[in-house]
């Protein structure tokens, strides 16, 4: 088949049409992009040169209580009735058949169709603090602290497996692609400090029960990038790379930065993309945690005090106490949200041990967060949150417990959160939430309340939907919990 020769002018006119049409695409479409992301995010994203994430909810909704978030995760979920939840009613059952009236037609994890027999607590419960608020005894700490702690009984989730369970407590769905509520809350309130990340991860683990937690529950999802949860090693050095190569001085890396910003700015100029914005505040930020992280982590201006106040045995030992105090650290350096996976306590079998391990890990150092926090005058604007991603069977499995998604318990301290209270109840044998639940998505409604945001306004459109931290059902502040 012949070609016909090339017509240079008409090729001229068809490549003037093309480029034509290829940039009012790339005009029409960052237009429509910008509908659906909104203004704001474009606006903080094209700030020039500033890797600090402003926030997107501008005047805040309510008086702010609380300026950060310290999510104390207790990865495979705490049993309540050996922690929050005494039951003398259950210990009198213990091993006989658990009555079928409470479990006809429930869902259960591991124990569907099978005999189901009570299993009593193995803990003492005691009164703690003027507020007389039950805690067992594997938690003497924690105990100590009772007066300035909201215990939340009547906690309920949907998901009754690990993983879903856990994006359902962060995200408040089990999609893809759903923001974790660490990054709702840098995306909403911005960044205090433009030398660490906003949102933090920190991971330690126990002998036992170790529940596997995937990175997806620090995502940022549908948001931009730049507000995912980053995740900061427990041993060693806490962010890999952080120095310069060998041969490389400050100044060499510093031209190197420009000069990466230079052409993403470039890029920047041609397309409507946040991603672009994210890398170039990033290569800033990164710069920046050369000098900030090794600072940040190196304990030694910490007094013996301190270390022993939290039990720590050796700084950055990859201990959940030493995470603590690191939490306490990046607290004070203005990071938003700060999230501590302590994985430990899925115990289906042999929960009288695993339980005394777990809680040796975490009480001293829970209690000690709390306190360090109040003597330096943070406790006011910092809100602690202790919990599982759901709660133990009152049935035995074996030695152990299964998966419990119809009543668990968890805590709350600083922030707003009004102390030596207990709220909600339980059944006499613990099976159900019966008194002033709290759905998980009341949960999160609370947290962004104490940070000044209404989870109603709080949004960003994905697939055409309006996604928000607590869905569409309707979820509620829990206000008897606060000051």
């Amino acid at each position: 088949m012949l070609m016909k020769p090339l017509d240079l002018e008409t090729y001229r006119r068809d490549l003037g049409r093309r480029a034509f049409l290829r940039q009012s695409a790339y005009g029409l479409g960052g237009l429509a992009l910008s509908s659906l992301i909104g203004s704001t995010t474009l606006a903080d994203d094209s700030a020039a040169g500033s890797s600090r994430i402003r926030g997107a909810v501008d005047p805040l909704h309510f008086p702010a209580r609380a300026k950060r978030v310290i999510h104390l995760c207790m990865a495979g979920g705490p049993s309540q009735f050996e922690s929050f939840d005494p039951k003398p009613e259950l210990n009198r059952l213990d091993g006989q058949p658990f009555p079928e009236s409470f479990t006809r037609g429930q869902q259960l994890a591991q124990l569907q169709g099978a005999v189901l027999k009570a299993r009593g607590s193995f803990a003492n419960f005691q009164k703690y603090g003027e507020s007389g608020q039950e805690i067992s005894d594997l938690f003497p700490h924690i105990g100590s602290i009772a007066d300035e702690i909201a215990i939340v009984r009547s906690m309920q989730t949907e998901q009754i497996n690990h993983d879903p369970a856990h994006a359902f407590m962060n995200s408040g769905s089990i999609l893809k692609g759903r923001p974790s509520m660490g990054s709702w809350l840098l995306y909403g309130l911005g960044a205090e400090t433009a030398d660490l990340p906003g949102f933090i991860v920190l991971m330690s683990r126990g002998r036992t029960g170790l529940q596997p937690v995937s990175a997806r529950q620090w995502s940022a999802g549908c948001l931009p990038s730049r507000y995912q949860g980053i995740q900061f090693q427990s041993k060693g050095d806490a962010v890999h790379y952080v120095g310069n190569p060998d041969g490389v001085c400050q100044s060499t890396q510093r031209q190197v930065v420009e000069e990466v910003n230079r052409l993403n700015g470039m890029l920047a100029e041609d397309r409507l993309d946040p991603e672009i914005q994210t890398r170039i505040s990033q290569y800033e930020m990164a710069f920046r945690m050369q000098a900030s992280v090794p600072e940040l982590t190196n304990f030694q201006s910490e007094p013996k005090e301190v270390l022993d106040l939290y039990g720590v045995k050796e700084p950055g030992d990859g201990s959940f106490a030493s995470n603590c105090l690191l939490a306490r650290r990046l607290a004070e350096r203005g990071v938003r949200f700060i999230q501590l996976y302590h994985r430990s306590w899925d115990h289906h079998g042999d929960i009288e041990g695993g339980m005394k391990s777990a809680a040796k890990d975490v009480d001293q150092a829970s209690a000690a967060l709390v306190m360090d926090l109040k003597r330096r005058g943070m406790l006011d604007d910092t809100l602690i949150l202790w919990g599982g991603e759901f709660g133990r069977t009152p049935m035995g499995q074996g030695t152990g417990r299964d998966h419990h998604i119809l009543s668990f318990s968890t805590w709350m301290a600083g922030g707003g959160i009004k102390g030596g209270v207990t709220h909600g109840a339980t059944d006499d044998l613990g099976y159900r939430a019966v008194e002033d639940v709290v759905p998980v998505r009341d949960l999160h409604a609370t947290l962004l309340y104490l940070c000044g945001i209404d989870h109603r306004k709080l949004s960003s459109k994905f697939q055409g939907l309006d996604v928000r931290l607590t869905g569409v059902e309707p979820a509620h502040v829990v206000k008897p919990i606060l000051v």
